[in-house]
């Protein structure tokens, strides 16, 4: 090969690894993938899924980093689960996701537990984990290398989506795998409000052996349990497949099951655990994957002999359709039985391609007052607050930030706060402005610097405000010190801040005193530089008539 040749691939290769790379992050715009546990600032591609993960740290402040134990992980151990973050302090640990399409979208919401026994104490925990104020689910490890998996489509009201883990003192609650997938807002939408939660997603008619289906062409990441029967299947795995808006992965639609006796239904169950009450949802997906030349696949379905669940259907042609439930199904018996029975004018047995259900769970989405939400996390930002202030401010209220007390409203505000002795420095931040329900609030015993702000004076709810044992300084604005007339303003231990109106007082008179002296001392100084600019003025005038003076004269000279 010669020069040339190599120097044009050198400038070419770089090209083609940078259009590759630009691919896959707009192929995966959307995700937020974090591998709970991994040293901080650690990131990587998987190798199957092309999926980037990225540590946790710019995520949750609190936890501990572990790795599980080696006998639990194998040659297809997932790497992304080899390693947990543990929670052993506080009853209620967050991550906070910020997706960037921000409030009121449709998400997948995804958490992942193996516990590997990371803690060397074969003792599987038992925990609670929260979306946002209201419980999403109970995580109970059975056994070491067991993987347990909730998943939830949620559409949230807030940007932050905060995912917490709740002790319930059965075990230090620990997490491997956080993920969120963007989706589109028209699918996975009940005709009732409520978020949905994963009971089970099937890929019918795979002959692979595998605990779960994840291909790297889904677009929504969604992971597929293989659903073994008498199948029937392309030849391709055609991208057509993922032509519609739920954009179904080419290879679990590529195969479908089919009734082991052609002249009979296609009948399969589901067992369903928890209450009788829970509402279901179901979403069935079809595609045909024969060449049917001229025959007629056209059925009927119906779920606990109920007839009007959809239909009749007739799949096309390597493309994709999904028939949902238009009303929620009852759970009350404990098991979903399900029948698709071929039409009288259909030649061909009827298949189905794959199945989710998913449990309907109305969450109340209530939340702090988002004003006192903001304002607190600047005050949390700007003084670097050590406290274990994570999720929610005021809710659920068993949950509150240490030295908060919020109202007792359904969209609560701050009412009080208590930041005493907590290694405050710096000036005393505006975002205190914002929280407009204050009244009570406790700054003593920090490092405070500069002056006290007059904004205190505008809180109308403010009755206590305590900054006692700081560094402040100038002297406190009269508008605080007739605000808390009938208050309580406690200021001591400022050696270098005037804490009475005397000091204005005094201030009046030294500028009484001072203005005259100043307007003196200028006019004294405005007429030496009159008398100055003067001087020079007449000085200059004589020289210039020296010299014409000389001029004339040579000239007179020089003419005789």
């Amino acid at each position: 090969m010669d020069g040339g040749l190599i120097l044009t691939w050198l400038i070419v290769l770089p090209m083609i690894i940078s259009l590759h790379n630009s691919e896959w992050v707009s192929a995966k715009e959307g995700f937020i993938s974090i591998d709970c546990g991994i040293a901080p600032g650690s990131d990587y591609i998987d190798g199957e899924t092309e999926i980037y993960y990225t540590s946790d740290t710019r995520f949750i402040d609190t936890g501990i980093n572990y790795d599980v134990s080696p006998e639990y992980i194998f040659e297809d151990t997932d790497q992304h689960l080899i390693n947990v973050r543990s929670f052993p302090e506080g009853d209620r640990n967050c991550y906070t996701l910020q997706p960037a399409q921000g409030k009121n979208h449709k998400y997948l919401i995804r958490a992942s537990f193996m516990y590997g026994n990371y803690d060397s104490k074969n003792q599987p925990p038992i925990f609670k984990l929260y979306l946002g104020v209201d419980e999403w689910a109970t995580v109970r490890i059975e056994k070491a290398i067991e993987i347990s998996m909730a998943e939830i489509i949620h559409i949230p009201i807030t940007d932050d989506i905060d995912v917490c883990l709740v002790n319930t003192g059965l075990g230090t609650p620990f997490i491997s795998v956080l993920e969120l997938r963007q989706l589109n807002d028209s699918i996975y939408s009940p005709p009732e409000p409520g978020s949905l939660l994963l009971r089970g997603r099937f890929d019918f008619g795979t002959q692979q052996d595998l605990y779960a289906i994840r291909d790297k062409d889904d677009v929504y990441d969604r992971i597929w349990e293989p659903a073994n029967s008498e199948s029937i299947s392309s030849p391709l795995v055609n991208s057509s497949f993922s032509t519609s808006d739920y954009k179904l992965p080419g290879i679990v639609m590529a195969t479908a099951a089919t009734p082991a006796d052609e002249n009979e239904p296609l009948g399969f169950s589901f067992l369903i655990a928890g209450h009788p009450s829970q509402k279901l949802y179901v979403y069935m997906h079809f595609a045909e994957v024969e060449d049917l030349k001229g025959q007629i696949r056209e059925f009927t379905i119906s779920v606990n002999d109920d007839e009007s669940f959809g239909g009749p259907v007739a799949p096309r042609y390597l493309l994709s359709d999904t028939v949902y439930s238009k009303y929620s199904l009852n759970g009350s018996i404990n098991r979903l039985s399900f029948s698709l029975k071929r039409t009288n004018r259909s030649t061909l047995p009827p298949i189905i391609n794959a199945m989710e259900v998913y449990r309907l769970k109305e969450f109340s989405q209530s939340s702090t007052q988002q004003n006192d939400v903001d304002a607190i996390k600047r005050i949390k930002s700007g003084y670097a607050v050590s406290s274990n202030w994570q999720g929610d401010p005021c809710l659920p209220m068993k949950y509150q930030w240490d030295g908060l007390t919020c109202s007792q409203d359904t969209s609560p505000s701050i009412i009080s706060l208590n930041l005493s002795s907590s290694n405050l420095s710096g000036n005393i931040l505006t975002s205190f402005s914002s929280l407009r329900s204050l009244q009570n609030l406790d700054l003593s015993y920090n490092n405070l610097t500069g002056p006290v702000p007059e904004f205190f004076a505008d809180l109308p709810s403010l009755k206590t405000l305590n900054l006692t044992g700081n560094n402040l300084t100038g002297s406190v604005p009269q508008a605080v010190i007739d605000k808390f007339k009938d208050g309580t303003l406690s200021l001591g231990e400022n050696p270098n801040l005037c804490q009475s109106d005397s000091c204005q007082r005094k201030k009046k008179k030294e500028n009484k005193f001072l203005v005259p002296v100043l307007i003196s001392v200028l006019s004294v100084i405005i007429l030496i530089l009159i008398a100055a600019l003067a001087i020079i003025r007449k000085l200059t005038k004589r020289r210039e008539t020296r010299g014409i003076f000389f001029l004339s004269f040579s000239f007179s000279f020089c003419f005789f």
